[in-house]
């Protein structure tokens, strides 16, 4: 006699709100409201890879970056690192350097500031349960005004450092292949040094507020959506972090090297990318461990973590005390996330200062060519992690291959582990309710993911939760913010 198949229902989450660009998730229950199995799933396609073939190798530092609006400098600095070995160009002058280190400091000045203050503010201020219509960027502006202020401000001077240094707030043109387009005038200098005291002040405070909540929600934060890895990243000769260029380290969860300065051109012989069937985003893991324990994160967590120091005092203090959190090992917590990020941020704060006051930034020898080649890869620290850009270029100068690893492909199974963790910590055995479902969204949230730079295409989601039965069909619909319930 045949045996009833278990009865499932499915929880769909689309879009996962606050994030950049499209993705859902969806949470399978069983008969006793058991997850079975919780999926983060990116439903945009990127065909950017295909879209360069056959431009010429010098357009791609200005055509890549239309992959996104929240981070086009990260793309722009990776291709145009990556067409200065196709021209032989890769030792930059100082001032072509400079221009570009400061290009990306302003990015992640801003990138940071857009994040923590008008994505994940509400979630910290309000609590993961409070009513969605207060739980927004609009309710902090309401409650806490001066915090607001900040956020724009701090937004707006990385997006101004961006326009002088590559022409555009976005989408800008200052890197080229073998250096850059411009110098920074006397002008331009002092106009960002009468308010750069106001930024670093500004960024203390923000760091303050998530180191002060993560130690104070440390006994709810520390299993919340997170577990065991790997981590990646770039870092100096000397084992400094660097956001702009480095060597790749890789590291254990117990802090021990998985292998460690190498030249990130043979990414390629350590690094490889596995495809499932349910996402548009690939899977990526370290060749020598398998697929299974070679998964990894990047970003800020990952950076403070596999580092030996930042080169800027202010940081290099809170990352001593941020690494405390992990008696001396890697920190594991998802939601640490935020806190390393402000370091970062008062990193890159600091770094601005430095470099606005170096008489190199006005030079005039701004491009170097050298020994032509078909191959150029470049790799960069982008705001939400290690960035992988590899092109091939035939006699013709016609992009013919590219291949692109953005960050959050990089973290694409550490968030679907968040994911699936949350799940079964908060959803299992009980009605679901769209507190529940955030938390399902802040822990993706951690992560940062710029899912239209993983992906890519052009459409509005709908905001909708439905529950579907084993069959198929819907039992139970309901918008965001609205607790579920089944339907006659």
């Amino acid at each position: 006699m045949a045996t009833a198949a278990p009865q499932t229902r499915k929880i769909v989450i689309e879009p996962v709100t606050r994030v950049e660009g499209h993705g859902k998730v969806t949470i399978l229950l069983d008969e006793e409201r058991k997850v079975r199995q919780a999926r983060l799933h990116i439903v945009e396609f990127r065909g950017f890879e295909r879209f360069v073939q056959g431009r010429p190798f010098w357009e791609a530092p200005v055509l890549v970056q239309r992959l996104c609006g929240i981070c086009p400098v990260s793309h722009h600095l990776a291709a145009a690192k990556a067409m200065d070995w196709i021209v032989g160009g890769e030792r930059l002058t100082p001032t072509a350097e400079k221009m570009r280190r400061l290009m990306h400091y302003g990015q992640t000045l801003q990138s940071h500031a857009l994040h923590f203050f008008h994505l994940v503010s509400p979630d910290l201020l309000f609590g993961f349960d409070a009513d969605p219509v207060e739980r927004n960027v609009v309710g902090v502006a309401r409650k806490f005004p001066d915090l607001a202020v900040q956020g724009v401000m701090l937004r707006k001077y990385g997006q101004e450092i961006i326009k002088a240094t590559a022409g555009k707030k976005i989408h800008g043109t200052g890197a080229i292949p073998g250096g850059g387009n411009k110098n920074l005038s006397i002008a331009e200098r002092d106009g960002f040094l009468k308010d750069i005291e106001q930024m670093l002040e500004w960024s203390r405070g923000a760091l303050k507020i998530a180191a002060d909540y993560t130690a104070e929600h440390l006994a709810d934060l520390a299993d919340f959506g997170s577990f065991v890895s790997n981590h990646l990243g770039l870092v100096r000769e000397d084992g400094a972090m660097d956001l702009y260029h480095g060597n790749l380290r890789a590291v254990d969860a117990e802090g021990k090297a998985i292998f460690d300065q190498v030249d990130y051109r043979k990414y390629l012989e350590y690094i490889e990318e596995e495809v499932k069937p349910w996402s548009y985003m690939k899977f990526p893991f370290i060749r020598s461990l398998g697929p299974d324990r070679g998964w990894y994160r990047v970003g800020p967590l990952a950076r403070v973590n596999i580092c030996d120091a930042i080169d800027t005092p202010e940081a290099e203090k809170a990352r001593a005390a941020f690494m405390e959190l992990g008696g001396g090992k890697p920190v594991q917590v998802t939601m640490a996330y935020h806190w390393a990020r402000m370091i970062e941020m008062l990193h890159a704060t600091e770094k601005i200062r430095d470099l606005l006051n170096d008489p190199d930034l006005q030079g005039e020898d701004l491009v170097v060519t050298g020994e032509r080649r078909p191959v150029g890869i470049g790799l960069i620290e982008a705001p939400r992690g290690t960035l992988f850009h590899h092109y091939e270029v035939n006699d013709r100068d016609q992009i013919v291959r590219c291949n692109l690893i953005v960050s959050t492909t990089n973290n694409n199974t550490p968030m679907n582990r968040a994911v699936e963790k949350v799940a079964r910590d908060h959803l299992e055995g009980v009605e679901v309710t769209e507190g529940l479902l955030n938390r399902i969204e802040v822990a993706i949230r951690a992560y940062d993911p710029c899912l239209s730079c993983a992906t890519h295409a052009m459409g509005r989601m709908p905001l909708v939760v439905e529950v579907v039965d084993a069959e198929g069909q819907r039992v139970g619909r309901g918008a965001k913010g609205v607790s579920l319930s089944a339907e006659a």
